[in-house]
């Protein structure tokens, strides 16, 4: 599995995955295919690089495997992530 940086405008793993530990402006978590609040306007994270981010959203790197190709696209994250949460949950 190699790493790579975060696409910019994917915001997948904000999106597909549920977080079950609150999140600002989340107290409950997040459901599953539900955009995190924490995203912003250019769908990236308000809360990166805050002690307040989830320990889990941390955990969560970017791969090939889970992101895809430039080619693939954001399309081929968010299918990847529902079918993992799917799988896990």
């Amino acid at each position: 599995m190699t790493n790579l940086a975060c696409r910019s405008g994917c915001a997948a793993c904000c999106i597909a995955p549920s977080i079950s530990s609150p999140i600002v402006g989340m107290p409950n978590g997040k459901p599953a295919g539900v955009p995190c609040v924490a995203l912003d306007e250019q769908l990236r994270c308000r809360l990166f690089g805050d002690e307040r981010r989830p320990k889990v959203c941390g955990s969560l790197q970017p791969s090939i495997e889970m992101c895809g190709n430039e080619q693939q696209g954001r399309a081929y994250a968010i299918t990847y992530l529902t079918r993992l949460e799917l799988a896990t949950s």
